[in-house]
C-alpha cells in the first residue's frame, strides 16, 4: 500500500471519529444527540407538562437537553418553590458526557403553574408529580436517574420509596433522611459557630416571628447563608435569579421562614429507619460547610442497600456550586458506574 494513500486514509478515520460524540457505548452523533424528535415549531427543549391533582390539572415547565435513550436525569431543584435556576450549572457539564437530562420547576415555582390551593402542597402529591413527569419524559428502570438537591433530595428519597422500581440510579445532594436531625445539627453545631450578638438577635426575630424584618435576611445572609448555602465570593447569577423567584407562600408552608433549620410542615419528614428499603444504586453527597451534617450524609450511604458517598471539602449546601469539580466529577462517574454495572 502507498504510504501516502495509508496516513490519509488514518486520517480520514480519526476525522471521521472525532466527528462524532461516544454516548455511554452508543456512538450517537451530535445531530443525534441534538435530536429530540420535534416537530413543527422548535421551543428548544422547553415543554410545558400536564400534571394531574384531585384539584384539576396543571402544567410543570420542563426543558430538555440531548438524546440519549441509556440516560435520561431529572433535576429536582431545593425549596420547597425555587426554581430550575440554580441547577443551571449541569448544562456545562452533562452535555459533553452525552447525558439526556432535563432541568424542571415543580409546580407552584416560578416556571410552572402556580395554583393557590394550599392542599397541593404535600410531600406525597409532590411524589406522584414526579412520576407523572418520568412517564411524559419516557423514562424507566433502564434509564432513570433521580438527582435531588436539599428539598429535592426529600423528594427523591420519598420518590424512591415508593417508585424505585422505576429507577435505575438515585443521587440525594445535601439533604439528611429526618428533619428533626436537620433542626438538631442547626441548632446544635451551626448555630454555635455563630457570633452571639448575631445569633441572639436572630432568634429574637423569631420569637417575634417577625420574619418579614428585612434585618432578618440581613442578618443570616452574612452570617449564615455565605457560610452555609454558598461560599462563593460573588453568588451566580443562577444562584440569584432562583432566590429572587422563589414562591415565598410555599417554602414558608413546608420548610420554614429560612434555611436555618426547619419549621414548616416537613419539621417531622423522617424516613431514617427506612432506609435500607432503597435498594438501587444510590449516591450520597454531604460537604464540609452544609447546613446538613456531612457525617449523616455518608451514614446515609451506608444504611442503602447499594450507596457510595461523595464528599465535597470545600462545598456547603449547593457544593454543585463552591466545589463544582469535585461534586461533577463525582456525580458523572457514578452515573457512567450504573450505566456500565460497575458500581
Amino acid at each position: 500500500m502507498n504510504k501516502y494513500f495509508f496516513f490519509a486514509l488514518l486520517f480520514f478515520i480519526s476525522c471521521k471519529e472525532n466527528s462524532e460524540n461516544k454516548i455511554e457505548n452508543k456512538t450517537l452523533s451530535v445531530k443525534e444527540y441534538f435530536n429530540y424528535g420535534d416537530s413543527g415549531v422548535q421551543c428548544a427543549g422547553v415543554k410545558m407538562i400536564p400534571i394531574k391533582t384531585d384539584k384539576g390539572t396543571f402544567k410543570v415547565w420542563t426543558k430538555r437537553f440531548g438524546n440519549n435513550p441509556r440516560i435520561k436525569v431529572l433535576l429536582l431543584h431545593g425549596g420547597p418553590a425555587m426554581t430550575h435556576e440554580y441547577m443551571e450549572c449541569f448544562e456545562s457539564f452533562f452535555p459533553q458526557e452525552g447525558f439526556e437530562f432535563y432541568e424542571y420547576d415543580q409546580l407552584g415555582s416560578y416556571y410552572s403553574d402556580q395554583p393557590e390551593d394550599t392542599s397541593l402542597w404535600t410531600l406525597d402529591r409532590f411524589v406522584e408529580e414526579v412520576d407523572q413527569v418520568r412517564e411524559a419524559i419516557h423514562a424507566d428502570s433502564t434509564n432513570f436517574y433521580l438527582l435531588g438537591n436539599s428539598w429535592g433530595g426529600i423528594l427523591a428519597m420519598q420518590y424512591s420509596l415508593k417508585y424505585q422500581h422505576h429507577l435505575k440510579g438515585l443521587m440525594v445532594a445535601d439533604m439528611m433522611a429526618s428533619c428533626p436531625d436537620y433542626g438538631k445539627y442547626a441548632n446544635d453545631v451551626l448555630a454555635k459557630q455563630m457570633n452571639p450578638d448575631v445569633l441572639k438577635q436572630i432568634r429574637d426575630i423569631e420569637a417575634k416571628g417577625d420574619y418579614s424584618n428585612p434585618k432578618y435576611m440581613e442578618l443570616l445572609l452574612p452570617n449564615f447563608y455565605n457560610q452555609h448555602l454558598c461560599r462563593l465570593a460573588e453568588w451566580p447569577d443562577a444562584v440569584n435569579r432562583a432566590f429572587k423567584h422563589v414562591n415565598s407562600k410555599i417554602y414558608t408552608m413546608m420548610q420554614g421562614p429560612s434555611e436555618f433549620g426547619v419549621g414548616g410542615s416537613l419539621v417531622n419528614w423522617n424516613i431514617k429507619d427506612r432506609l435500607k428499603e432503597i435498594t438501587v444504586p444510590t449516591l450520597m453527597i454531604g460537604a464540609k460547610f452544609d447546613t446538613m451534617d456531612p457525617a449523616a450524609m455518608e451514614a446515609q450511604s451506608k444504611a442503602v442497600k447499594h450507596g457510595r458517598y461523595l464528599y465535597c471539602p470545600n462545598g456547603s449546601h449547593l457544593c454543585m456550586w463552591d466545589d463544582q469539580q469535585v461534586f461533577m466529577s463525582g456525580v458523572i462517574k457514578f452515573i457512567k458506574d450504573v450505566d456500565d454495572n460497575n458500581f
